[in-house]
């Protein structure tokens, strides 16, 4: 047994006999094992609400896994990773149903009717048992979007900031352009922003930040917003990140994203949305925690990924400036007679110093290079 648990809810059918009419839900739960690639056992049940308001539940269990979607096309599957939502999950699944084939819910161990509420608008739900992160339910939708063969995975939010009707803008320009990652932009066109200043100073850092640590420095290279959750992912994009263990589960998997979408060379559009900061519970995460996070995880991947960039360039400069102070406190010496202990010192230190992040870098360059080779090659030489 294990911490996951998969909760798939079926559209709500309407059924009238003699002119009752009862609502019935299907409520599919299937218990993984801890690597969620074996299925140890699942159950149907079934809550039907008549027309007084009481509830039936009806168990069945099953020998076989249960599968909400299978065997059903599925051009454009909508996916909304959320985190008590409920006052706001029903009418975003509402709206979305209009644009796709079918709604994906991700409640991420919500301790609210998250789950309930995006069921009853018609969504099939998968529930966390616990709270798992951001990254993590959109992990879970990646490997949904794969196991369905959707050729349009859309994510978005489920507080009701991104507006359900711009998912078939972003599908358009997918199959216009042949990208394999569509995202919605706040900072491209004419869109205009409500977002409180420290927020658009926030993601200006973040996003440079992002594009220099992929090396992207171009104006029409860059991705304008690194943040946006609002997302369209292709048949190709939603294989390789379902199969990729480098997504992170919390908030920074969005950078991981644009990462992965850089190492495979992926086709990258942008599509300018207008997104409403005027909702209830707009965001759970306290901005200045999330933004040293994410720049954080940026540095971790500069070093890991560029270290001649992370390292070795400021490496030189502590060397050199090392040098420098050796040269001063000489000088100092030859003018004065008196030995400039400090200044001495600061010279040793700047120069062990680069010395040792070039060095460094050198060594982590050569094993990323090894590894990248090795992993191109299929086994390591």
């Amino acid at each position: 047994m294990t911490d996951t648990t998969t909760t798939q809810l079926g559209e709500r059918m309407s059924e009238t006999t003699g002119g009752d009419e009862s609502t019935t839900g299907e409520r599919v739960e299937t218990l993984f094992d801890s690597s969620d690639e074996t299925r140890a056992s699942a159950r149907v049940s079934t809550g039907a609400v008549a027309g007084n308001g009481t509830n039936a539940h009806r168990h069945v269990a099953e020998s076989e896994p249960i599968s909400a979607l299978g065997g059903t096309d599925c051009e454009v599957l909508v996916a909304i990773p959320a985190y008590n939502e409920a006052s706001t999950i029903g009418d975003v699944v509402e709206q979305a149903h209009e644009h796709a084939d079918h709604i994906l819910v991700v409640d991420d161990g919500s301790d609210d009717d998250t789950a309930d509420s995006a069921a009853t608008a018609g969504a099939l739900v998968s529930e966390h048992v616990r709270n798992r992160g951001y990254g993590a339910a959109l992990k879970t939708a990646f490997a949904t979007a794969r196991s369905v063969d959707a050729a349009h995975l859309v994510i978005l939010d489920g507080d009701g900031q991104h507006d359900p009707a711009d998912v078939p803008r972003l599908v358009a320009v997918q199959q216009e352009t042949a990208a394999n990652l569509v995202i919605g932009s706040r900072f491209i066109g004419d869109v205009t922003s409500n977002a409180p200043l420290y927020r658009q100073a926030g993601l200006t850092t973040i996003n440079m930040l992002t594009n220099l640590s992929m090396g992207v420095v171009r104006a029409d290279s860059r991705v304008s917003d690194t943040q946006s959750g609002f997302r369209a992912y292709d048949r190709e994009a939603i294989a390789t990140l379902a199969a990729d263990p480098a997504i992170g589960d919390w908030m920074s998997a969005s950078i991981d994203i644009l990462y992965h979408a850089h190492h495979y060379d992926y086709e990258i559009e942008e599509v300018p949305i207008e997104v409403s900061y005027d909702v209830e519970d707009a965001s759970t995460h306290a901005p200045v925690s999330h933004g040293v996070a994410l720049v954080r995880n940026i540095l971790k991947t500069i070093e890991r990924e560029r270290p001649l960039t992370a390292l070795a360039v400021p490496g030189f400069s502590l060397t050199f400036g090392g040098l420098g102070f050796g040269y001063w406190a000489a000088t100092n010496y030859v003018q004065s007679g008196t030995f400039p202990l400090g200044l001495a010192l600061m010279a040793v230190f700047l120069t062990l110093m680069g010395i040792f992040a070039c060095f460094t870098a050198i060594v982590l360059h050569s094993l990323s290079t090894y590894f990248e080779n090795a992993g191109r090659e299929g086994t390591p030489r």
